[in-house]
């Protein structure tokens, strides 16, 4: 083994070359001091970066849709405008008919009264507020010298339109796809504030939205015990109550064990589907209880929660001794391996099916942190879900003695 000492006045390194080429460094601490200074400006900087994007895409979406609400432009002004920038600055990408189309729907949509009410609503004022973008004078001075004073004074007027602060959670590509697919506001800002909470890129959104995450999340949450929402006042909004695990190719029979060795080939999926918060620890976890030892089958750590969570596996439909169970591996956990600064720890029961009036009686005298999951091995099909939909406004619709107008 070759051993090298590097040494000066301040700092002090000893590296041992080893089969593993593990390293020793004596400021470890200082050192991960300078990298959380350098990811903090990062951010920050991806931040800026992102802002100016979306205050790119407002403003051109503000002046494109002023144009064809006046009818001065139409549809293949729009295309020329798109194969102008095209030819006259190729370094400007992302100026495709299609995506400039996209930014004045984002402008549209979101300049609306209805949605700044809804995030005043369900925020605050603060979210609603211009992040103080102007069009610079500098620029407007660099103009062609041909412009008049009428158009120019039209594009000084655009810089008072106010792009809502909560629209920088999120990028413009993942807006455009949330737009796409959201029908109401209140759906839209979910997305938003999700999209920035689990840092979604636009794969993982996309699976999010064809999971339908809204719903999921955001249903009545039966499923929690009286303890787990005492401890965890914030739990029905960090916990699903259906996981999608179609990406683990589980046939319709299967046991226990090839679905946690699935997921643990797997995890990285399982963790997206979770939420990006938990970190797996350990699978089978050894809880010795006097002269037995039990195993829970998969153990987490929710970063934001500070507590243990620990998941278990059922082939078979919910049945009420299935929480007993899990309340006593809470318990071991609780005196044996959580620390003093951790929270209470977390049970979830994750299984194909469950009697919701079942869960209800079990969940209603359970004092322990505790919570029923369903899994589904397949996503439901796109046509289903629109027969469902089609049925509910059906029966809305007539429910209010309206008439569709198509």
């Amino acid at each position: 083994m070759a051993k090298i000492i590097v040494q000066n006045t301040n700092n002090a390194y000893i590296c041992n070359m080893d089969e593993n080429k593990s390293i020793i460094v004596l400021h470890e601490k200082q050192f991960d001091e300078v990298i959380s200074i350098i990811q903090l400006h990062q951010s920050k900087a991806s931040r800026m970066v992102n802002e100016e994007l979306l205050q790119t895409a407002w403003y051109v979406g503000s002046y494109v849709s002023a144009k064809l609400k006046s009818e001065e432009w139409g549809s293949k002004v729009v295309s020329q405008l798109s194969e102008y920038i095209r030819a006259r600055r190729p370094d400007l990408r992302g100026y495709s008919r299609r995506n400039i189309y996209n930014m004045v729907q984002y402008f549209e949509e979101y300049s609306t009264p209805q949605f700044s009410l809804t995030v005043e609503k369900f925020l605050s004022h603060e979210f609603v507020q211009s992040t103080t973008a102007q069009l610079q004078s500098a620029h407007l001075e660099a103009q062609d010298d041909n412009i008049n004073e009428g158009e120019n004074n039209e594009i000084v007027q655009l810089s008072t339109a106010r792009m809502p602060q909560v629209l920088t959670m999120t990028t413009f590509t993942n807006h455009t796809m949330i737009l796409s697919r959201c029908r109401n506001n209140e759906e839209r800002l979910f997305y938003i504030l999700y999209a920035h909470k689990e840092r979604l890129n636009v794969k993982e959104l996309d699976r999010s939205l064809t999971n339908q995450t809204f719903s999921t999340l955001l249903s009545d949450k039966k499923n929690l015990s009286k303890g787990l929402l005492e401890s965890y006042p914030y739990a029905p909004v960090i916990f699903k109550d259906t996981v999608f695990l179609d990406f683990l190719g589980l046939p319709k029979k299967h046991s226990e064990s090839k679905l946690r060795n699935r997921l643990i080939e797997h995890m990285k999926q399982f963790i997206l589907e979770l939420g990006k918060d938990f970190l797996f620890m350990d699978q089978e976890y050894s809880l010795p209880v006097g002269s037995s030892t039990f195993k829970a089958d998969l153990l987490f750590f929710h970063r934001g929660l500070q507590a243990l969570i620990a998941v278990e596996l059922k082939k078979t439909k919910f049945h009420p001794r299935d929480l007993g169970q899990l309340e006593f591996y809470l318990e071991a956990l609780d005196r044996d391996v959580k620390r003093t600064n951790e929270n209470p720890s977390i049970g979830i029961i994750l299984c194909p099916e469950a009697d919701e009036v079942v869960v209800e009686y079990a969940m209603n005298r359970s004092m322990s942190p505790t919570m029923v999951a369903e899994y589904k091995r397949l996503l439901i099909p796109k046509e289903l879900m629109q027969q469902q939909l089609n049925e509910f406004c059906s029966f809305f619709l007539k429910d209010k003695g309206t008439n569709i107008v198509v």
